[in-house]
């Protein structure tokens, strides 16, 4: 269906990881939710040439709920209304309690852009929908029904996330070619539902639709898993993000390659929806039960994106409080990943290591 020689489909922020999948035989699906279309097109310009005619796709988000949504989206400025002073004070707060310096005269505050009404992801799909992509990725609710008609009418697969049966029915009953199955343990927006007992029950549900597995996958054992369990191919994220390719901030780099399967957490910290990630002081600070909680998608990303930015600047000083607090998105499966390897390694380990779990496999029905 998608032209890849290996059913692993990689998702990253970073063009580099998603290309270098490609030219491997997977396929790459780079995350565009917080690229401007300007952006959006520098980065696919530069995976066409990379990828030499390789499917790779891209990955928006397309939530039905979020502030705004019953007006159609509101500007930034719109949004930065709503923001509660109690709120502001809190991230002014945490930042003050841990040392993070102020950003140098010379550079901007950035609130992160999550592009998740229509206003915002429509010119990212008219970049897309303008290169060759092979699948758009809803990472956040059913997909549109204009997105699949239109993607439909130039060849463009869509593939959509479902962290519950009941979600990917609607997926599927939305058009969606593909269902990704993804289980708690997840790196990214989850449910609380493990891929274990959520892929099988997902095939069941949306059958003949194809279904990918996602959450906990980082290695050929846990692909030849998913395909046991009755998926057609696997769907990866936090396996990237200590490659050699990745953008990771290294200071969080260091962090996932000393963290265990335990380090993580569910938090809306972030984003504004549960998402899971590695758990420090950060994800903390907004569980304490006197703080005043996380406002919902998109005002929480406003809120903390420039509180981010400052942090991530600061965190390489070891000890520091930014170094403390810096976090970023990642899947319980970052306790099984310590070492940094070129992002065409990874595939292809991935790929050998799942044919020596079927042949071993196939050993024990041997009579």
């Amino acid at each position: 269906m998608l032209g890849c020689e290996f059913p692993v489909l990689a998702f990253s922020h970073c063009r580099d990881v998603a290309a270098a999948v490609s030219k491997a035989g997977g396929f790459g699906v780079l995350g565009a939710v917080a690229h401007t279309p300007e952006q959006l097109e520098i980065d696919l310009a530069w995976i066409d040439a990379e990828v030499g005619g390789r499917p790779y796709g891209v990955d928006l988000l397309l939530p039905q709920k979020y502030v705004g949504a019953d007006q159609g989206g509101l500007d930034r400025d719109g949004l930065r209304q709503l923001l509660p002073p109690e709120h502001r004070d809190f991230v002014d707060d945490i930042l003050a309690r841990y040392g993070v310096p102020a950003l140098p005269d010379d550079e901007q505050p950035k609130g992160m852009n999550l592009s998740v009404s229509p206003d915002g992801y429509e010119p990212l799909l008219d970049v897309a929908f303008a290169h060759p992509v092979g699948l758009i990725a809803s990472a956040l609710g059913p997909p549109p029904a204009d997105v699949v008609e239109r993607a439909g009418s130039i060849g463009v697969k869509v593939a959509a996330l479902a962290g519950t049966t009941a979600h990917a029915v609607k997926h599927a009953e939305a058009g969606a070619d593909i269902i990704i199955a993804q289980g708690s343990e997840a790196g990214g927006h989850t449910g609380e539902v493990g891929t274990m007992v959520l892929v099988p029950e997902v095939v069941d549900a949306v059958a003949p639709i194809p279904v990918l597995a996602a959450g906990g996958i980082a290695h050929g054992r846990h692909m030849a898993a998913a395909m046991a369990l009755g998926a057609a191919g696997v769907w990866t994220g936090s396996v990237w993000l200590t490659t050699a390719e990745a953008e990771t901030e290294p200071t969080v780099k260091e962090k996932f390659l000393a963290a265990s399967s335990s380090d993580t957490i569910r938090s809306r910290s972030i984003t504004g929806k549960p998402a899971r990630m590695l758990r420090t002081p950060w994800t903390d600070e907004w569980e304490r039960p006197d703080g005043p909680g996380t406002l919902p998608m998109p005002l929480q990303p406003l809120l903390v994106g420039p509180a981010l930015q400052r942090i991530n600047r600061s965190a390489s000083t070891a000890g520091s409080g930014a170094e403390q607090l810096a976090t970023y998105f990642v899947g319980q499966v970052v306790g099984s990943i310590d070492t940094v390897r070129p992002a065409d390694r990874v595939v292809l380990e991935m790929v050998e290591g799942f044919i020596d779990s079927i042949t071993a496999l196939s050993s024990h029905l041997d009579v």
